[in-house]
């Protein structure tokens, strides 16, 4: 019996091999408005819309009882607890960002100015640079492990930890570890410990959306991980982001970091 031979028209080669790659992960998407994008591509810079309460969600599971005496020592100046009373002047509470010190990741992620960012992808890493702060994250993406619990003591705590992250279909998944415990979980106070591990998942819903969720494991505070809520991030225009002809995420602004001098200055002016 004779195999018949299948042709195909070379009319057609081309739209059947575009449709099988914007079918394929990293391939062109096309959100509501009809407007084409990558969702592997988070190039650009977002900013946090939306906010309040308990910025990283509002379901905390139960504190284990050394990391509660730890959470109602704290005075921040919001509170949604009211075992924590929050104090208006800031002189009165004891955040360590009121004197000077990193906010620290999660915490970035949902303080006020802090809600700006930019991705860069680059070989190997995926940058995000961060407005407040004018702080830099690297997410490493060469097939390295997360440092283990071993080695952390070794390579010591970071303000905002060691990352690592992968694709898995159009989600960014980033792992973060060795966060220094001295910086708030958030501004009402929350904690964490050294030993915590936060995953982020990224994925860019439509041209200018991006949506975030994060898990907290941190078994040494809490009996159970914290999901956060979603975030969404929206994209920055290029016109919003230039200034007299000059362009970039810090253009026109201060760099939204504790400079004390800036303080002093300030009251010297009778700004505040």
């Amino acid at each position: 019996m004779e195999l018949t031979k299948l042709r195909c028209p070379t009319q057609w080669a081309f739209p059947i091999l575009t449709l099988l790659w914007l079918q394929s992960p990293g391939g062109l998407a096309q959100d509501g408005a009809g407007t084409d994008f990558d969702p592997r591509d988070l190039s650009g810079v977002w900013y946090g819309v939306g906010g309040g309460g308990v910025p990283f969600g509002p379901d905390r599971p139960p504190l284990k009882p050394e990391s509660e005496a730890k959470y109602l020592s704290h005075i921040p100046t919001r509170s949604a607890d009211p075992r924590v009373p929050a104090v208006d002047d800031p002189a009165l509470s004891n955040d360590p960002a009121f004197a000077c010190n990193p906010r620290g990741f999660p915490r970035i992620m949902f303080d006020n100015r802090g809600e700006t960012f930019e991705f860069i992808h680059i070989n190997d890493r995926v940058l995000q640079l961060l407005q407040q702060e004018r702080t830099l994250r690297e997410f490493w993406m060469d097939g390295r492990e997360i440092p283990s619990p071993e080695n952390m003591d070794n390579i010591g705590p970071s303000w905002y930890g060691h990352s690592v992250a992968k694709w898995e279909g159009d989600e960014l998944i980033v792992d973060t570890a060795g966060m220094d415990d001295r910086a708030w979980l958030d501004h009402n106070g929350n904690v964490k410990s050294f030993e915590a591990r936060i995953q982020e998942r990224y994925r860019r819903v439509n041209a200018d959306t991006i949506e975030l969720r994060m898990t907290l494991y941190d078994p040494t505070s809490y009996t159970a991980p914290w999901v956060s809520v979603t975030k969404i991030f929206k994209r920055e225009s290029p016109e919003r982001l230039t200034f007299f002809g000059w362009y970039g995420m810090f253009s026109g602004v201060t760099d939204l970091m504790c400079a004390p001098l800036n303080a002093i200055e300030l009251r010297r002016d009778g700004a505040y």
